[in-house]
């Protein structure tokens, strides 16, 4: 009977360490891929490929795409964004893409 307590002792032991070793496996792997993707996409936006430009809106850095118009935020900008009056932000960021479209076709 001795065995059969010692042998589930040692499997409950084993599965817990296998989680474990599972969780900083995927952990590994999610870093590895966002390393990889930071490596290929540095200074290219992540959609047409082009060189970003950085600025800075609302006090918030940001980077945008001159080919495909594309913003690119970082974790907590939108965040930052939000938090802030969005009405009046969220508007002339959009009237400006406007603008700046319309001076493009004249």
């Amino acid at each position: 009977m001795k065995d059969a307590w010692d042998d589930r002792k040692k499997a409950i032991e084993n599965e817990y360490f296998h989680r474990q070793e599972q969780k900083l496996i995927d952990q590994m792997k999610r870093n590895a891929e966002d390393s990889l993707v930071k490596n290929h996409c540095h200074n290219h936006c992540p959609k047409c490929g082009e060189t970003i430009e950085p600025m800075t809106f609302r006090e918030v850095p940001l980077d945008r795409c001159r080919g495909c118009g594309g913003v690119w935020l970082g974790p907590n900008d939108l965040k930052i964004l939000a938090e802030k009056d969005h009405r009046s932000w969220f508007d002339l960021w959009f009237r400006q893409e406007e603008k700046d479209l319309t001076d493009e076709e004249f």
